[in-house]
């Protein structure tokens, strides 16, 4: 018997032979019966596809993809470092692609996955708002790194994996510090604040902490940052502080929700003529490098960015591999006080602040 084609393999299973060319690249696009009914044919009649098939199956299969929202927050560059060093060690290529805000991760992800036969897929930033019917339709391994515990509870953990910190935690620990430190008028920079976002679970942390102490949540020191500017910047930091200057509102220090926030927010306070931290303390959220290099050193509830990047990498590949399911790992974050903070002046009392330079 001549050597058989995929043209036979086609007519013995009666589909197309782009139907099993899809089966061969294990495509996802295909109906799992068929595809199952392909690969016992192919299998009975011993067919190995030719060389130019097989590089085709490996170019294509062998690639996983990261979506980010916020690109501009430098705590992700160096996430995407260490992944690239595991998917390199797999010996896997890497798609990176920067989503906007108003995009819709999940659908951007569907697409790729049929354009570039993806593996597997990592979500970095953003915020969920997406249904179980949606990400149904994620037909690869995907694992939300940094958002875990943004995820709603209608969400069955076992349709997911996530890599994060527990940002609710984490943000009351650091209100509670500035707290154990006098101070009671404490302003928050927070960027998305929609429910199942990040900043809204660091919002809540905040709150919590401060409804503990018997303290009124102040809405005017919720300081929202702009929409028509990349919201994790060093630019909207500084619109914002100024924002805050020029309304009046008394404050002794902020908490901004991520440290590329606390360093914009610096600049606004000595553009003001404000001391930091004999006038305000300032904070920030995730221990990236500027922030420890920025004069002064900014204090901030450092992110393990490199254990959790492997770890995500790791968990992404073991899920394509077939070694493990759907996991869910939270690690904590580790407060490290620098010189941007200190005690509230005059033991937490309040002080009016000049509203900044104009231009």
């Amino acid at each position: 018997m001549s050597e058989l084609t995929i043209k036979d393999i086609a007519r013995l299973c009666g589909v197309g032979v782009s139907t099993v060319s899809r089966a061969l690249n294990n495509h996802p696009d295909i109906n799992p019966e068929t595809k199952s009914r392909v690969l016992k044919v192919i299998k009975e009649y011993d067919f190995v596809p030719n060389n130019s098939a097989r590089n085709l199956k490996r170019t294509e299969s062998d690639r996983i993809a990261v979506l980010i929202k916020g690109i501009a927050n430098p705590l992700f560059g160096g996430m995407i470092k260490v992944i690239e060093e595991e998917t390199q060690r797999e010996k896997y290529s890497l798609e990176l692609k920067h989503v906007e805000y108003n995009e819709d991760e999940v659908e951007v992800a569907i697409e790729m996955v049929k354009e570039k036969r993806l593996k597997g897929i990592i979500f970095l930033g953003g915020y969920f708002l997406h249904s179980e019917e949606r990400i149904h339709k994620l037909t690869v391994p995907y694992i939300f790194s940094t958002i875990g515990t943004a995820v709603p509870e209608h969400i069955s953990p076992a349709l997911y994996s996530s890599v994060s910190v527990d940002d609710r935690r984490e943000s009351y620990l650091m209100t509670a510090y500035l707290l154990q430190q006098g101070h009671r008028n404490i302003a928050i920079l927070s960027a998305e604040t929609e429910i199942n976002s990040i900043g809204q679970l660091r919002l809540e942390g905040y709150t919590q902490a401060l409804k503990e102490k018997g303290i009124p949540v102040n809405e005017n020191l919720i300081r929202r940052v702009e929409d028509d500017v990349e919201h994790y910047s060093m630019e909207n930091g500084y619109l914002t502080t100024r924002s805050l200057l020029a309304s009046g509102e008394p404050f002794t220090a902020i908490f901004a929700t991520a440290d590329i926030l606390a360093v914009g927010a610096c600049r606004a306070l000595v553009e003001a003529g404000v001391r930091i931290p004999e006038d305000v303390s300032v904070t920030g959220f995730d221990g990236i490098d500027m922030a420890e290099y920025y004069n002064p050193s900014i204090t901030t509830m450092k992110q393990p960015v490199k254990d959790m990047a492997k770890t995500t990498a790791r968990l992404l590949f073991d899920m394509i591999a077939g070694r493990k399911g759907y996991e869910h790992i939270l690690f904590s974050a580790e407060l490290a006080v620098r010189e941007s903070s200190g005690p509230a002046k005059g033991l937490g009392e309040s002080k009016q602040l000049p509203a900044g330079k104009k231009g």
